[in-house]
């Protein structure tokens, strides 16, 4: 989630809150490839101009199949849910040449197409953890984020569901949250 600190946010704000459930879109580039999508682009074009303008890594795969969000997935159920998982715990599906027909289709219905990572808690179950292209109502907040915003909704036992957005995300703001973990840790090793 590029520069939130999402996980000083829940300790500090949310500390007798349990999280059941969250769902977001944690990845930029992918969300800039669908939005680009939209806009009438090819898997290969929106790609490449997701490169040139440095937001896509040379080798983009981590991204596009799912691995970066299905990274975070994990370490938000491990960190927020008391999860014991790994990326490869999760449930992934990422983003190829036939999901710029799935996102034009989508809009055509009113609805969007966003590359989803959840985990939801099933009742007397097991977590249940995924990444994928979701269609969404457009006027699901997930749906609304455009190029480089992301958000996590979560859903918790005694507030219902709270959002955190970042609508526009970019490396300062990605410093920011790595900063913020690094305070973090040096303050809990003086304690």
């Amino acid at each position: 989630m590029d520069g939130i600190p999402i996980f000083n946010l829940v300790r500090e704000t949310l500390p007798a809150v349990d999280i059941i459930g969250f769902e977001g879109v944690v990845n930029t580039t992918t969300n800039h490839i669908i939005t680009a999508f939209e806009g009438g682009a090819t898997f290969e074009d929106a790609l490449a101009r997701m490169q040139a303008e440095g937001i896509a890594e040379a080798d983009p795969s981590l991204d596009v199949d799912g691995w970066d969000a299905a990274a975070k997935t994990a370490a938000l159920a491990n960190v927020l849910m008391d999860a014991r998982i790994t990326p490869h715990d999760v449930r992934r599906a990422g983003l190829d040449a036939r999901s710029g027909d799935s996102a034009r289709a989508a809009l055509q219905r009113g609805m969007r197409l966003k590359l989803v990572a959840s985990a939801r808690r099933t009742p007397g179950g097991p977590l249940v953890c995924t990444v994928e292209p979701r269609e969404l109502p457009a006027d699901h907040l997930l749906a609304t984020l455009d190029g480089g915003a992301n958000a996590l909704i979560l859903e918790t036992d005694i507030l219902d569901r709270i959002a955190i957005c970042q609508m526009a995300g970019s490396l300062t703001q990605t410093a920011y949250g790595l900063l913020s973990d690094i305070v973090t840790i040096a303050r809990g090793a003086r304690a």
